[in-house]
């Protein structure tokens, strides 16, 4: 190594000890003036939820020093909790407010360079955003502009916040805590399930209790879940029986949830796998197990809604959401009516469910196309990588655009998840990458022959 590549290691070390002290003590620091203003009673909303998720950070922030992204770990369960956090008038969920710090951490802390693949979806999610740019130069109101920097966060924020945990050799260890907190849900909601079953309520189960979600996002949450325990990669290594019992946890709880979104997506991704991986007879057999009764609930829920004619369930009024939508966008159909135009007087006051009109609306023509190129180059790049790797990402990020495309899009955790899986795989393909280069040079000074030994694969 040259004189000049040792003192910028030495320089980058420093650096990262500077930064892991002074974070360390900003957030220990914050969560004691927060504290502090609880206890003068001044008012926060969801003050339990927000002492939890301090508790959290100072912990985390605690041992940064010796694991410089333990906040981004801590974080990786609150990516899964929709609660409302605030201080004062201020309103944020759980799960941007983990992102946030996590991006933080990761950004100052993470794995560098980026990998070309990685790069090359931060650009793609830049296109979006140059577009919506002009969507908000169009309409300059606050929630336009705060949306336009939190849209960023969910897909690029999300994709670096994984990629440093899969970089530095988090990868199992985050998918555990995502897959372990999404069958936490699962068990809850499949409680409430039997307890409404037991009465004779069949309608859609959800957690009521420690907090209240709504049946879609469980749904889809645990179907992301259940893509990560069904694919279980090698590099991943778990134990075929834990897979298996988070999967089937996972699943159960989206068929109780009756999200009809999630069910089609984890269908999607289950498809993907099946694609992208050599499958056995007996596998066949599992996915036909889980595609034929997930499509036939789809089908007889909606022929159900269809033959009641009930202008007031889902399907009617999701046609007349449409048509609403579609002459509001007609008034402004260039650059749309910015982001979150719903809390704005005068508009329509609800998020339109379903994601390219979502964006139709919001951002126009030339949003929607740039909301084209982004996901089919983003898809096309995870395709094109190295299976072990890319089948979970493809499939992860598949299942997302395929819910979006019977329900909401731009919510929260619903986005960041999977593009943190996404990231989660393609540092921990490079992370393999970079090993294997180091055991082809060998001990230093001496590079060794043959071919190297890549155990049996």
């Amino acid at each position: 190594m040259s004189s000049t590549k040792e003192r910028r290691a030495i320089r980058h070390l420093r650096i990262a000890e500077w930064w892991a002290g002074a974070w360390r003590w900003v957030v220990m620091a914050f969560g004691a003036v927060v504290v502090v203003y609880l206890l003068l009673d001044r008012g926060a909303q969801g003050g339990a939820v927000l002492a939890v998720v301090l508790a959290a950070l100072v912990v985390a922030a605690s041992l940064t020093g010796s694991k410089p992204l333990a906040i981004a770990l801590f974080a990786v369960p609150g990516l899964m909790i929709p609660q409302r956090i605030g201080i004062g008038g201020g309103d944020l969920s759980v799960s941007d407010a983990a992102l946030a710090a996590a991006f933080g951490t990761a950004l100052l802390l993470g794995q560098r360079p980026y990998s070309v693949p990685l790069r090359r979806l931060l650009m793609l999610n830049l296109v979006y955003q140059f577009a919506t740019l002009l969507t908000v130069l169009a309409n300059p109101y606050l929630a336009n502009t705060i949306e336009w920097v939190h849209a960023w966060m969910l897909v690029s924020g999300a994709l670096i916040v994984g990629w440093a945990l899969g970089a530095a050799g988090y990868a199992r260890l985050a998918l555990s805590l995502i897959v372990f907190t999404a069958c936490i849900l699962a068990g809850i909601t499949l409680i409430q399930a039997l307890s409404q079953y037991a009465v004779g309520n069949l309608g859609p189960a959800a957690p009521a209790w420690p907090i209240p979600m709504h049946k879609n996002f469980v749904g889809t949450v645990c179907a992301f879940a259940a893509v990560v325990a069904y694919l279980n990669p090698d590099w991943v290594g778990w134990t075929k029986g834990w897979s298996r019992l988070a999967f089937w946890l996972c699943v159960a709880a989206v068929v109780a949830s009756q999200s009809r979104q999630a069910l089609i997506g984890l269908m999607a991704a289950v498809m993907i796998a099946v694609i992208r991986r050599s499958t056995s007879r007996r596998s066949r057999i599992l996915i036909l197990l889980l595609l034929v009764p997930a499509a036939w609930l789809i089908i007889s829920m909606v022929a159900e809604q269809v033959q009641s004619q009930n202008e007031h369930n889902s399907v009617f009024q999701r046609l007349d959401w449409f048509r609403e939508v579609y002459l509001f966008w007609r008034e402004a159909p260039l650059f749309g009516h910015g982001l979150r135009y719903w809390y704005q007087p005068g508009s329509l006051g609800y998020q339109p469910p379903q994601g390219e009109l979502e964006v139709l609306a919001s951002a126009g023509i030339v949003g929607l196309l740039a909301f084209a190129v982004m996901w089919i180059g983003i898809l096309l790049v995870l395709w094109h990588i190295d299976p072990r790797f890319g089948t979970l990402a493809v499939a992860a990020v598949l299942s997302r655009l395929v819910q979006a495309q019977f329900d909401l899009f731009w919510v929260a955790a619903q986005v960041s998840i999977p593009f943190v899986i996404a990231g989660i795989c393609l540092g921990a393909m490079d992370r393999e990458q970079r090993r294997d280069e180091a055991e082809a040079l060998g001990p230093p000074g001496r590079a060794l022959s043959g071919p190297v030994s890549r155990g049996g694969r």
